[in-house]
């Protein structure tokens, strides 16, 4: 039997920080770094110049730079911040311009944060059980929606809580579409919401 040579060690895989840009109303521009567990570094090293940055990871937990990290840096016509946040699980921040609380709301793994838009300042956090999986608002909700895989959210401008709602199904996606909350399960299933009080949209 012909003798094998041993396995060569295999080079350490590099993974690379995701990026994205994202216009919103308001003349605000989000440019967001993002990696997995443990990749603080790179995605630091990929820091801009020229904002002040806040660093929030220890909302997720007592050893953020050990969990996936995200920072954003989010430009305004009253100038530029920048935060930096942590999260259990992996993937891109998402964020909603809410114009009538002057309000940039993002959500990253289980947490949503509410910043002040102009300013960066941190004015509410929610956490959920399940990661959160939309962040959703109109001009004719006095709340946002946060949206996790279990739970419906709807939130005031200070944070508070207005009404929540849990679900039996896994929800995978959730729009706002003629005035109706549509939430999609992983079953496929959908169901239509009232999005100013929760209960089911007739």
């Amino acid at each position: 039997m012909p003798h094998e040579a041993p396995p060569r060690d295999r080079p350490a895989v590099s993974r690379e920080p995701q990026r994205s840009t994202v216009a919103l109303p308001g003349g605000i521009r989000v440019r967001s770094v993002w990696g997995g567990s443990g990749d603080a570094a790179a995605v630091f090293a990929l820091s801009e110049v020229g904002a002040a940055t806040a660093d929030l990871g220890s909302l997720a937990g007592p050893d953020p730079d050990a969990l996936c990290r995200a920072e954003l840096r989010v430009e305004t016509p009253a100038g530029a911040w920048a935060v930096r946040l942590a999260s259990r699980v992996g993937g891109e921040p998402s964020t909603f311009a809410w114009d009538g609380a002057g309000e940039l709301v993002v959500a990253y793994g289980f947490l949503a944060y509410g910043f002040d838009a102009r300013t960066g300042d941190l004015r509410w956090t929610l956490r959920s059980g399940t990661p959160v999986v939309a962040v959703l608002g109109s001009p004719r909700l006095a709340h946002v929606i946060v949206q996790s895989e279990i739970e419906t959210f709807a939130v005031a401008a200070d944070g508070e809580v207005v009404w929540r709602l849990a679900h039996a199904d896994v929800v995978v996606a959730a729009t706002l579409v003629g005035g109706r909350l549509v939430l999609t399960g992983y079953a496929g299933a959908a169901a239509a919401l009232d999005p100013a009080t929760g209960r089911p949209a007739t």
